[in-house]
């Protein structure tokens, strides 16, 4: 069995395909995994330290806006597009794989668009409520399109090859011991610990703040632990800005990295978790029964973070702040009240388990199968 597994840009369209193929080689030990996506996405870190190789391909997204530049850039992106469909049917040659994984952003566009002119069977898992552009470009040609919410069927097309099967969580988190990753990280029992992170790309507004509760955290004096992945973009500045407003970096209980690597010790170790509100984030966190603080972005596509949030909140497994509202005040004021109550916490912990679709590896399996040829 050969997969071609493609997607980048940012962790949501990475870590779902790192999954698939985890998922895969447990089930079938002889699977061959390659992937596929930029040399300047997150993809070009993440991959490679998993383990697997990775066939890089230049192309750049478009922007939503009508601005001459924005114009100008998606002509270019346009182009670049075109070109990059020929480098992926010559990977594709090469690898001759089995099927075709697309698993979202613009990186998956010209290797799944390849594939499928080349006949090799393509699925496209779409992790969001409001499918991307690349998705609902490529899903009419899919043999299967696999989602994750119920309302994004009509939005790449309907009819039998569109299944809901779930977001695939990494094997890491489903079985991340509590216990032993506490230990890990040189965790005491009552030691509280806030995992915070905006996406692998970071949020420039939400890190401007996170850098103000940071100051805030040393003037205060808190005694809880405090680790925050910048994303890529933020980490050149974001430390200086803390430290300028006051923060303690070093020797302190604050820690700032450019991205958490072991995600699965931290997530599970963490009392309190405070990001954004994608749905692979969303998966994780209910697979290990987090309570957490969701800041959605208000960027994306008809708004769909808030509406993810919105329905753990509902289910009393979160708390809401809309980022007009995310003052370093603010995030903090919440984060202290959160941890000082044990079973608030250990309540949204338990609704956001209820939550979780852990079977969603196996559904993503048979209906990649079943794509195959008999």
């Amino acid at each position: 069995m050969k997969l071609y597994i493609t997607g980048g840009g940012t962790g949501g369209h990475v870590t779902p395909g790192l999954a698939i193929a985890r998922y895969f080689e447990s089930k079938r030990p002889d699977t061959e995994v390659r992937f596929a996506g930029t040399s300047k996405g997150i993809e070009s870190r993440l991959v490679p330290r998993e383990g697997y190789p990775l066939d890089t391909i230049e192309i750049t997204g478009l922007r939503r806006a009508f601005s001459p530049s924005a114009i100008g850039h998606n002509l270019n992106a346009l182009r670049q597009a075109a070109a990059s469909v020929g480098t992926a049917k010559k990977l594709l040659r090469r690898a001759k794989p089995d099927v075709v994984i697309g698993c979202g952003g613009y990186a998956s566009f010209p290797v799944v668009s390849a594939a499928q002119k080349l006949g090799i069977p393509t699925v496209l898992l779409e992790v969001n409520a409001y499918p991307g552009i690349t998705t609902k470009m490529l899903a009419k040609k899919a043999d299967k399109v696999l989602i994750c919410f119920e309302e994004a069927r009509a939005l790449v097309g309907g009819g039998d090859k569109v299944v809901l099967t779930g977001s695939p969580v990494r094997g890491e988190i489903v079985f991340a011991d509590r216990q032993k990753a506490r230990a890990k990280l040189g965790l005491a029992p009552a030691d509280k610990l806030v995992v915070s992170f905006w996406g692998s790309m970071g949020a420039k507004y939400m890190n401007e703040h996170m850098a103000g509760m940071l100051a805030l955290e040393t003037k205060k004096g808190t005694a809880f632990r405090h680790v925050h992945a910048t994303g890529s973009a933020a980490f050149q500045w974001l430390p200086k800005m803390a430290c300028e407003q006051g923060a303690k970096l070093t020797g302190g209980t604050i820690e700032v990295t450019e991205y958490i690597y072991d995600m699965a010790s931290y997530m599970a170790a963490a009392d309190l978790v405070i990001c954004r509100a994608g749905a692979a984030t969303i998966g994780e966190l209910c697979a290990l029964g987090r309570a957490s603080i969701m800041v959605p972005s208000p960027y994306v596509a008809e708004n769909h973070q808030e509406k993810n949030a919105r329905a753990l909140e509902h289910a009393g497994a979160c708390e809401v702040l809309l980022e007009k509202d995310a003052t370093p005040e603010k995030l903090l004021d919440m984060t202290e009240r959160l941890l000082a109550d044990d079973q608030l916490r250990a309540d949204m912990g338990a609704a956001a388990a209820k939550l979780a679709q852990l079977d969603a590896g196996e559904k993503i399996y048979q209906q990649i199968l079943s794509v195959l040829p008999k």
